[in-house]
């Protein structure tokens, strides 16, 4: 059996660092017959803060899939100070929704990696204001729902969105490019859940052709970041960034498709962290486990 095929339980773990967490974490699996098949950990300095995560096989294990959270808390959680955690199980399928507005590059490549098995996700439903996806997301059998923003009123929008959200039972938000600003009120709903990407242009080449001023400038490296969304637009927790070079040869429509490939790569990678549980969030920080 590969280790892809194994059924596994993950928990992640960040607390104020002090001695034995280790110890009581991997005792507590050993001991009831948990083979560990992966083990992360790291210690903030600055924040005095200790970070983990640990994933075993759950054959055989003694304690029941549903009360495997109920012994941790008991036995190892109640010992330490500041706890945060959660206990998952690798074929756990979440639920994803895509927001997107007339940029495809981000949704065609989602797509495709969920279409063929690469992520372990179910696309529960598809929200955009714009309809020129639409026809491509019935193919894949994806509800699509159209929202009118213009002239709209926001906050009426945003409560029948979340009110679909919550009835799809959605666990994590992407804005594959999606041109609109989310509400502090909606962001409140989905703390941690929602991903965003935006390209390296920002905050030095805003506005509507951040591309074309950033070619007129002669810039010499293009990138993407994706993060968490919080109520300060951009500046949420950061999940994955990469760049790559540009030089006098490249031309703006070069620029702009070596800004559509990165954007891809770079959101798919946060994407992919977040679904495989690496991710620890703690203020405005992640640790994000390879």
């Amino acid at each position: 059996m590969s280790y892809l095929e194994l059924e596994t339980a993950i928990i992640s773990m960040h607390c104020e660092d002090e001695k034995g967490i280790i110890s009581a974490v991997t005792d507590f699996i050993l001991t009831n017959n948990g083979n560990i098949v992966e083990l992360d950990q790291h210690v903030d300095v600055d924040s005095n803060r200790f970070y983990m995560r640990i994933e075993w096989e759950i054959d055989g294990f003694g304690i029941e899939r549903n009360k495997i959270g109920e012994y941790f808390e008991t036995l190892v959680v109640k010992k330490y100070k500041d706890v945060h955690w959660n206990v998952n199980f690798n074929h756990q399928k979440p639920k994803m929704a895509l927001f997107v507005s007339h940029y495809g590059h981000c949704l065609y490549d989602i797509l495709g990696r969920v279409d063929t098995g690469e992520w372990n996700v179910d696309i529960a439903c598809i929200i955009s204001n714009h309809r020129e996806f639409e026809p491509l997301v019935s193919k894949f059998g994806i509800p699509f729902y159209y929202f009118e923003m213009k002239g709209a009123d926001k906050e009426t929008i945003e409560a029948a969105q979340i009110k679909l959200l919550q009835e799809h039972q959605v666990d994590l938000i992407v804005l594959a490019r999606y041109m609109q600003i989310l509400s502090s009120n909606f962001v409140s709903h989905f703390t941690n859940r929602i991903i965003n990407i935006h390209h390296s242009s920002l905050p030095a080449f805003p506005g509507a052709n951040p591309y074309k001023n950033a070619f007129m400038r002669g810039v010499k490296f293009m990138g993407a970041t994706a993060h968490y969304v919080t109520s300060d637009l951009d500046e949420g927790p950061i999940i994955a960034q990469d760049v790559i070079p540009i030089s006098h040869r490249h031309s703006l429509d070069d620029l702009k498709r070596r800004g559509r490939d990165i954007e891809k790569i770079v959101l798919a990678n946060a994407v992919y962290a977040h679904l495989s549980r690496r991710v620890l969030t703690f203020g405005n920080k992640t640790v994000v486990f390879d």
